[in-house]
């Protein structure tokens, strides 16, 4: 058989008609292309689902409408959330319950219509499965109240041991109690398991019922002979003969708070933290306190004598003192029964603390006695002594001022003519004492505390009352 002779003729002929047929192709496709668009102008395009569902075809309307419409089963239910006899409700309106309609339509439409030619028409053409996952939501600022609410009714702190020390033993004399609390993230679990339940199962009210777990205390009662306690360690002492009624019940109230404390072994004590809140709502009733250079009725007054005696107890036992504060002016009570002035320690909340540290390596108990026959107020401290051995010495007093001239105030609570005297004259002064503790040749502790007071007029109360 004879080849054909391939003349350039024959190139030109093959050439034109691979360029026509392109352009047939280029054209048909270009049509298609054409009409693809066209049939999906303002629709979803065919290989897009929302959660699964095919929605093809489908106007953003047509998917908003149908989320609408399922999320009637959670707008018209209503959740009661329920823990023994406390309730609260909320209904799937007021918690807007539902799939945001208009955000899933929105994300459906917009597959393959991102501006750039080439991803877009991959999406259109090659893949065959685009799911858009829709986004379900409620307002959790409404749950989150509710859940607060029942905290606050329900909620109850753990209550560790109290202890006393009596006859070498630590014995318990305030037991342990467990404490509760709302378990709120298995809550906000078991309200979304309530929603979802909605979805195979419609109803008209869901009922949660809260969990609350059980807290049990750090220090148990059954702890009590495990701590090591065996003997006195270190005592503080002071007296507040003179004192007002309610300063008097101030003392009494606050010292209590510190009788059968333990202070664990490498714990800072804080005694703002250890006393909680000062006010007439914890039972503390009105004295004469120092506020803004003049004597008035405040909350408290008195608290000052329990730290300062605390203070004079962890000197006695040789602990660091992470924390002290001196008073602003030479307080007549804590230079009673023997003590020079600068053995004092104030604390106001939050800007004034007294912080101890337990060095000791085993436990602390504090014991607080206060001789309301004798007006005086004892803090002892028990451990196991480590042979240890506390100084204060070098005690000095210097710069003393002489008081200014006594100040007079209006009173309208006492009867004319009445004259009270209220607080003291002071003589200012400078004080400072060295603080040391040794065991055999170390050196645990080694400073000085230095005290700056002003002199203080003495103030008395004259009644205005007719």
């Amino acid at each position: 058989m004879k080849k054909p002779v391939l003349t350039p003729k024959y190139f030109e002929k093959t050439a034109v008609a691979v360029a026509i047929s392109l352009l047939i192709f280029l054209i048909f496709t270009l049509s298609a292309v054409i009409a693809f668009e066209f049939k999906y102008a303002g629709k979803i395009y065919p290989n897009v689902y929302v959660d699964g569902i095919p929605f093809g075809g489908k106007t953003q309307k047509d998917i908003e409408n149908y989320w609408l419409n399922r999320n009637k089963t959670f707008m018209d239910a209503s959740f009661e959330f329920r823990s023994g006899d406390m309730v609260a409700t909320a209904s799937g309106m007021e918690l807007a319950i539902g799939y945001d309609a208009s955000l899933s339509a929105r994300q459906a439409y917009l597959v393959g219509r991102s501006g750039n030619f080439i991803p877009d028409l991959k999406t259109k053409i090659l893949t065959k499965y685009i799911n858009v996952k829709p986004l379900f939501r409620y307002d959790t600022g409404i749950i989150d109240q509710i859940l607060d609410d029942f905290s606050a009714s329900l909620d109850i702190p753990a209550q560790d041991a109290l202890f006393s020390f009596k006859n070498g033993k630590v014995t318990a004399f305030k037991p342990s109690l467990p404490g509760r609390i709302v378990n709120a993230d298995m809550s906000r679990q078991l309200f979304a398991d309530a929603i979802q339940s909605l979805i195979v199962s419609p109803a008209a009210l869901k009922v949660i019922e809260i969990p609350v777990d059980t807290v049990e205390p750090v220090i148990t009662t059954d702890k009590a002979n495990i701590f090591g306690i065996k003997e006195l360690i270190g005592t503080g002492y002071s007296e507040f003969s003179g004192s007002i009624t309610g300063r008097i019940h101030n003392v009494a109230l606050a010292a209590d708070r510190f009788n059968g404390v333990l202070i664990s072994p490498g714990e800072t004590l804080s005694f703002n933290k250890t006393l909680g809140d000062v006010s007439a709502a914890t039972g503390y009733q009105q004295a004469y306190i120092i506020k803004d250079g003049r004597t008035i009725l405040g909350d408290g007054g008195g608290v000052c004598q329990v730290s300062t005696t605390l203070f004079r107890a962890a000197l006695n036992a040789g602990l660091p003192i992470v924390e002290r504060h001196a008073h602003a002016y030479r307080v007549h009570y804590y230079e009673e029964g023997g003590f020079k002035a600068g053995m004092d320690a104030t604390v106001f909340d939050p800007t004034a603390d007294l912080k101890i540290t337990n060095d000791t390596g085993g436990y602390v108990l504090i014991q607080t006695r206060t001789d309301l026959d004798n007006l005086n107020l004892t803090f002892d401290l028990y451990g196991q002594k480590d042979s240890r051995i506390s100084e204060v010495y070098d005690i000095k007093v210097w710069d003393i001022t002489p008081p200014p001239e006594p100040l007079y105030q209006d009173d309208p609570t006492l009867k004319t003519g009445v004259v009270k005297q209220v607080d003291w004259a002071a003589w200012g002064a400078k004080a400072s004492f060295k603080y040391r503790v040794t065991r055999g040749s170390e050196i645990l502790q080694d400073s000085t505390f230095f005290s700056s007071y002003r002199p203080w007029k003495a103030v008395y109360l004259k009644g205005t009352m007719e």
